[in-house]
């Protein structure tokens, strides 16, 4: 007997579509082969930004991270709260900055915006939204407590925001 096709789901045989487009300046959606950030001399390189070295006739371009960062419009925003965090805040940001090296070492656009102090604790901006979730798993390893972490994905929400907790 064979199978009717779904109402709700597109077949699998339609391609998804792409969740970065990124666009140069003549808006064709690639963006030209050897580029290179000014700021942090990442290059992009078969599709992807690596820490490369780029040729010395590469086009200038600015990153998306180096964007975001000029911006001050972040991707992520982890909140780390509680009586722990106020105590042993140099040990916490100490983790959170190996988080960001580790990740930073492979993927250019994954990178610490600011650290700023709140009221029980300190919150971290990132410019990527899994770089949050990472740091959220380390902290939660390393030292227990609770994460919060909503079910978001990038194509709903423009912001993720995490939450952790320890008292």
């Amino acid at each position: 007997m064979p199978r009717k096709p779904s109402t709700t789901h597109p077949p699998a045989r339609n391609p998804r579509p792409s969740r970065r487009i990124h666009e140069d300046r003549q808006g064709n959606g690639k963006l030209p082969e050897l580029a290179c950030c000014p700021s942090c001399r990442a290059s992009y390189r078969a599709g992807r930004w690596t820490w490369q070295t780029a040729p010395v006739d590469a086009y200038q371009r600015t990153c998306p991270a180096c964007e975001r960062i000029e911006s001050g419009y972040p991707a992520g925003v982890l909140q780390v709260a509680g009586d722990f965090a106020v105590t042993h805040r140099d040990d916490l940001i100490g983790l959170i900055r190996n988080v960001e090296e580790r990740e930073r070492s492979t993927h250019p656009l994954k990178r610490v915006m600011a650290i700023a102090d709140e009221g029980a604790g300190f919150s971290v901006s990132v410019t990527d939204a899994k770089l949050v979730d990472a740091m959220g798993r380390a902290l939660k390893h390393a030292y227990a407590g609770h994460l919060e972490h909503p079910p978001t994905t990038s194509d709903k929400e423009n912001l993720v925001r995490a939450r952790w907790s320890r008292d």
